[in-house]
């Protein structure tokens, strides 16, 4: 098997693992309303915590075979796993959209993919290193802020916080390649060193901020945000600093760039589908015209307690008395 190969097989399963850890993700949320970022006492939690450390671990070895424009994003077909693994679990079923989205995305994907070429590797130097880490580190602190103050609507506070944890785990790949490409330089290189830390950060950021993403805004709008957000900053910055480019010239760049439009597309009518579904109020089942009116009125008409009984009497009887519920004069 050739290394390319073995970097597509491996982002595969790393996009079968995060599926699976978003899913348990979503479900703690729901259930752990306190404890948005850090509900340590679920252990379906920690369990999403493996899930994602094992895409996450097959995700660096992809990165260390192959390139970081194709290895990306393959990720973003999580959203597309999550489907059928949402089905199986929880028991949500897909509308013909979201399998329509689904293909619409891994066409895109696949096109995009035969049109990236290769390049040398190289690491990222010590000017890129800080200047990636200042952008990175403003951009999820902004949105993080941003997202507080939108803590009266939930679904805009989760796509927020989702774009903030793609962009903190599109730069640690982006870090983690630039690790495995200059490990020549040894792990005590002050370049190394703090490569590794960024890539702590930003990993742990990641993860707290996807958690807290779930709560109030379902499985579909925030995954697919970080589905989208996560490889397409990585990519550019792949293609910006890392030297990778599309083959065909300007033509295969047009051309990728009309892929990831299409995918994209996808994944929105994903999102749009599974939103909608969660939006839609489920009918209430009401009483009878008559019977509601009758209940109106007989709530309306005060009672007197007569020989031990509660009788409804109206307001202006005046002298009349009720005797088990008739009016004695009439």
């Amino acid at each position: 098997m050739s290394a390319l190969a073995l970097s597509v097989l491996l982002s595969l399963v790393s996009a079968l693992g995060y599926a699976g850890g978003a899913i348990v993700q979503e479900r703690v949320a729901v259930t752990s309303p306190g404890s948005a970022y850090l509900p340590l006492r679920r252990p379906g939690w920690w369990g999403a915590l493996a899930l994602n450390g094992l895409g996450g671990l097959l995700h660096v070895v992809a990165l260390a075979y192959g390139p970081l424009s194709i290895v990306q994003p393959l990720g973003a077909l999580t959203i597309v796993f999550a489907l059928p693994l949402a089905t199986l679990c929880v028991g949500r079923r897909a509308g013909a959209t979201a399998w329509r989205g689904a293909v619409m995305a891994t066409v895109g994907l696949a096109g995009l993919l035969s049109l990236v070429g290769s390049s040398p590797d190289h690491a990222l130097d010590a000017a890129q290193r800080l200047a990636a880490a200042i952008v990175t580190g403003g951009a999820v602190a902004a949105l993080m802020c941003a997202g507080r103050a939108a803590h009266r609507h939930p679904a805009v506070r989760s796509v927020l916080l989702a774009t903030a944890a793609g962009i903190a785990f599109g730069m640690s790949s982006v870090f983690t390649k630039s690790v495995a490409v200059g490990w020549g330089g040894g792990l005590g290189s002050p370049g190394t060193l703090f490569s590794l830390t960024l890539i702590a950060v930003f990993s742990v950021a990641g993860v707290l901020l996807s958690q807290a993403s779930y709560a109030g805004g379902g499985l579909a709008a925030p995954l697919a945000t970080l589905t989208v957000v996560n490889p397409v900053l990585a990519a550019v910055v792949g293609i910006l600093m890392f030297g990778e480019t599309f083959r065909h010239g300007t033509t295969g760049t047009l051309l990728a760039l009309g892929c990831g439009v299409l995918a994209a597309g996808g994944l929105i009518m994903l999102t749009t589908e599974r939103m909608e579904e969660t939006q839609t109020p489920a009918p209430e089942k009401s009483a009878p015209a008559g019977a509601q009116a009758t209940g109106a009125v007989l709530s309306s008409v005060p009672t007197q307690r007569v020989d031990g009984e509660d009788l409804r009497v109206p307001a202006d009887a005046g002298t009349h008395r009720s005797w088990n519920g008739t009016c004695g004069s009439c």
